[in-house]
């Protein structure tokens, strides 16, 4: 498999290279294997694909939450060894060294994309005023809890999840450290075939913290602000749904 940009940013296909060498090394859900990469262009193993079941799905479950435990430096860290750019899709995103998890994904991965989509049409006025409210509660660290910076894909949604003899494969990763339930929210964000049978596979080998179905609106934040800034007026009404059923959390946590 041969992807190619002429027009890619400086050291863009690279930092997909560190992505997948970062998770693989993790010892946990499989990465595609890079076959060769230069300015502009990147080659990959072939993924013979097949039909997903729930034994995979299990299985994936399972080595995600391994992958996770294998942590990162901080909240934005980037792969160890990186120090170049990150990106998400074609769009670039900040690196951080956060120790508040709040902080950093307020500021780095919801907020940079707003204003783009906005630019665009996306999202109202009215409805970016939800967003930047419901980014200032997170920033302010409503949703933190003890968790270490965990090290994730950053854009797992089913599009990049393979199924394979092999098991699942990962590609196009927008890996850094984060929050582990931004990945499963992200997969439950766009569907993903035997979703369940992931998700209680990984909460058997990675218990996740009471609550954490309530608080995937707050995870699914960033996927839906980038796609907001790109991918049309749909995504900014989820957006700012989203944005709403944070602040309605945030009220319930209070009360």
């Amino acid at each position: 498999m041969v992807k190619r940009w002429a027009d890619a940013p400086e050291h863009f296909f690279e930092a997909e290279v560190a992505g997948l060498a970062w998770l693989a090394a993790a010892g946990g859900a499989r990465t595609v294997g890079v076959v060769a990469v230069s300015p502009g262009r990147i080659e990959l193993e072939r993924v013979d694909e097949l039909r997903p079941d729930a034994a995979a799905a299990a299985a994936f479950g399972a080595a995600l939450a391994r992958t996770h435990a294998a942590r990162a430096a901080a909240f934005g860290a980037p792969p160890d060894g990186w120090y170049g750019p990150l990106f998400i899709g074609r769009r670039q995103m900040p690196a951080a060294a956060e120790s508040s998890w709040g902080a950093f994904y307020a500021r780095d991965r919801v907020l940079p994309f707003l204003p783009i989509a906005e630019d665009a049409g996306n999202v109202t006025p009215a409805e970016a005023d939800l967003v930047r409210r419901a980014a200032a509660i997170t920033a302010a660290g409503a949703f933190d809890d003890d968790e270490p910076p965990a090290r994730i894909h950053g854009d797992l949604w089913n599009g990049n999840v393979l199924w394979s003899a092999g098991g699942v494969v990962l590609i196009d990763p927008a890996a850094h450290g984060g929050h582990r339930e931004t990945d499963l929210a992200m997969l439950a964000l766009f569907g993903c075939p035997f979703l369940r049978d992931i998700l209680e596979s990984y909460d058997r080998a990675a218990p996740l913290r009471s609550g954490w179905r309530e608080r995937v609106p707050v995870h699914q934040l960033h996927p839906l602000a980038v796609h907001a800034a790109g991918h049309g007026r749909g995504y900014g009404v989820a957006l700012a749904d989203a944005a709403e059923a944070v602040l309605g959390l945030a009220r319930r946590m209070r009360e």
